[in-house]
């Protein structure tokens, strides 16, 4: 078995070139905006920050599998930084603007941490076993939390704060449920017609958020 001796091996940062990594790291950018917006209030703003990070975590994706001269190596490193990157996206993001939009009263604390939680077993489970049949989650996808976050903040305005609260911590423990449950969905990223549709939402998601953000 040929293994890669100390001297061979790679740098850490010659990843960072790799050009599906840099779409990776490009949608944390995104994740940091939608964390900072969130804890500052500025909801529209942390709306478009995480529809931006599913956006470019697709993308990441899709160049990958059109990339030729890729290694297993880099391809393994990719899919650990993907990972990573998910949890924060898809778990700490929400997370921190559930507990934001909620005033960081307590009981939302508990809100954010299942989660979190339901979150970081989600993704521990896909590192082991992968797609169900080769081409279905077994669960709901994370990215598919930020979307519909997104798309039920759209509601915000006809409610008021502390009832819009309960609705958003209610639409995220069913994500989270969601999250663990033992169903079957489509990876909705491989589809080339499917990532029209995201690109199509993320510019629609931008307007309507960016409106009142800038």
């Amino acid at each position: 078995m040929t293994t890669i001796t100390e001297q061979s091996q790679p740098t850490i940062l010659s990843y960072v070139k790799d050009l599906p990594n840099l779409c990776s790291l490009a949608g944390l950018a995104c994740t940091l905006l939608a964390i900072y917006c969130s804890i500052l209030g500025v909801f529209h703003g942390a709306m478009i920050g995480m529809v931006w990070a599913v956006a470019f975590d697709w993308a990441d994706g899709l160049i990958a599998r059109k990339m030729k001269g890729r290694t297993g190596t880099d391809s393994a490193f990719g899919g650990q930084l993907d990972v990573l990157i998910d949890i924060v996206s898809y778990g700490v993001a929400p997370a921190i603007l559930i507990m934001s939009y909620g005033k960081f009263e307590p009981i939302f604390l508990v809100v954010a941490f299942v989660m979190l939680a339901a979150a970081a077993i989600r993704l521990s489970y896909f590192s082991i076993f992968g797609l169900a049949s080769g081409a279905k989650y077994t669960g709901l996808a994370l990215d598919n939390n930020s979307l519909m976050l997104v798309f039920l903040f759209a509601f915000e305005p006809l409610f008021s704060q502390a009832t819009f609260a309960i609705i958003l911590s209610l639409g995220g423990l069913l994500l989270a449920a969601l999250n663990v449950a033992q169903i079957k969905t489509p990876k909705l990223s491989g589809n080339p017609n499917n990532v029209r549709i995201l690109a199509l939402y993320t510019l629609v998601v931008s307007f309507f958020y960016g409106v009142t953000f800038f």
